[in-house]
C-alpha cells in the first residue's frame, strides 16, 4: 500500500511538473510568436518555383534562411510588444500577449531579445563558408529587415499607407533572402506578386482593426488615416493587381519555357483564393490577423493544397 501510494504521489508530482513546464514554455513561444513563422515560408519560394525542392543542398540552405529569418522576426515581435505594452492592454486580443498580460516581465523580454540577436549573429557567421559570397547579401537583407522594423516599431507604424507598405516589403525581403541563400534567380514578376500579395494581407488586417475599433476604440494612430471605405477600395485594387501579377508571372517566357502553357490554369485557384479572402474580409470581417485565415479557413486551405499540387505536377511530374 505504501509503495502504491508513493508511486501515485510521484506520478502526480511528475504530471504537475510537466504541466507547469508546458505552461511556462507556452508563454515563451507566444512571446516569440512562433505561429507567425508561417510567413517565413516565403523564403522557400525561389527553391519551390525553380523546381529544386528535391535538391538537398539547396533545401538545407533554404532551411538555414528560414531559421535565421524566423529568429529575426521573433526579435522584432519582442521589440514591438515591448514598445506597445500600454496600448496592447486596451486591445481585446493583444491584451493576452505575454508582456501586456504580465505573464513575462520586461527584463526577461530584454534578455530574450539580446539572446536572439546574438544567436542570429552566430548563425550568420557560421554560415559564411556554406553560403560563400552570398552570405553578405543574405546578411544585408536581415540587417535591412531589422532596421526597417525598428523604424516601423517606433515611428512608421503610426503613418497610414507607409505602415502597410513596410509590411509588404518585409515579405519581399523574405523571398530575396531565400534567393540569396540558394543563389536562385527571382523574376521581377515574382517580386511584384509577393509585394502585392502581402499588401492585400496588410490592408485586410487594417480593415479588421477598423471594424474592431468601432467597438472598443482605436488602438493604432495609423488608423486615423484609414476608414472602411478606403480600406475596401485599396483591398479590391490590391487583389486585382495580385491576380494580374500572377497571370503575368505564369505567362512570362522563363515560366512558360520551364512549365509549359499548362501552368496558366493554376490562375483558377488563385482567383478563388482571393475571392474567398475578400468574402472573409468584406462579408464576415474575420481577417484582422492574416495568418489566422491559413490556420482556420478550410476553403483557402483546400485551395492552397490544390494549387501546390498543380504546381508540383507541373514542376516534378512533367
Amino acid at each position: 500500500i505504501i509503495f502504491r501510494s508513493a508511486s501515485a504521489d510521484f506520478f502526480i508530482l511528475k504530471s504537475l511538473i510537466l504541466r507547469y513546464s508546458l505552461i511556462r514554455m507556452t508563454k515563451y513561444l507566444k512571446l516569440l510568436r512562433v505561429e507567425q513563422w508561417v510567413k517565413n515560408f516565403f523564403v522557400f519560394a525561389p527553391l519551390f518555383f525553380s523546381g529544386n525542392i528535391t535538391n538537398i543542398d539547396l533545401l538545407i540552405k533554404s532551411l538555414f534562411a528560414f531559421a535565421v529569418f524566423s529568429l529575426a522576426a521573433s526579435a522584432v515581435y519582442i521589440l514591438n510588444d515591448y514598445s506597445d505594452i500600454e496600448s496592447d492592454k486596451k486591445h481585446p486580443e493583444k491584451s493576452k500577449r505575454p508582456l501586456a498580460s504580465g505573464a513575462i516581465s520586461k527584463p526577461t523580454a530584454i534578455v530574450f531579445f539580446i539572446g536572439l540577436i546574438l544567436l542570429i549573429s552566430v548563425l550568420i557567421f557560421s554560415g559564411a563558408q556554406y553560403l560563400q559570397h552570398n552570405i553578405w547579401k543574405f546578411a544585408a537583407i536581415i540587417v535591412f529587415y531589422f532596421l526597417m522594423n525598428i523604424a516601423y516599431t517606433f515611428k512608421l507604424k503610426h503613418v497610414a499607407i507607409i505602415d502597410v507598405t513596410i509590411i509588404a516589403i518585409g515579405f519581399v525581403l523574405r523571398v530575396l533572402a531565400g534567393g540569396y541563400a540558394t543563389g536562385i534567380y527571382i523574376s521581377q514578376w515574382a517580386i511584384l506578386l509577393t509585394f502585392v500579395l502581402a499588401l492585400v494581407l496588410a490592408i485586410g488586417k487594417r480593415r479588421g482593426e477598423l471594424i474592431n475599433a468601432q467597438i472598443s476604440g482605436k488602438t493604432r494612430r495609423a488608423l486615423d488615416g484609414y476608414n472602411v471605405q478606403f480600406a475596401d477600395i485599396a483591398l479590391s485594387i490590391s487583389c486585382t493587381l495580385a491576380i494580374v501579377c500572377y497571370l503575368m508571372f505564369t505567362l512570362s517566357p522563363e515560366v512558360q519555357q520551364k512549365f509549359h502553357s499548362r501552368v496558366f490554369y493554376t490562375v483558377i485557384f488563385v482567383v478563388f483564393a482571393f475571392l474567398r479572402y475578400l468574402q472573409q474580409t468584406l462579408v464576415y470581417n474575420k481577417t484582422e490577423s492574416p495568418t489566422k485565415i491559413i490556420y482556420k479557413d478550410r476553403y483557402i486551405q483546400v485551395t492552397l493544397v490544390l494549387w501546390l499540387a498543380a504546381f508540383l505536377l507541373q514542376i516534378y511530374f512533367k
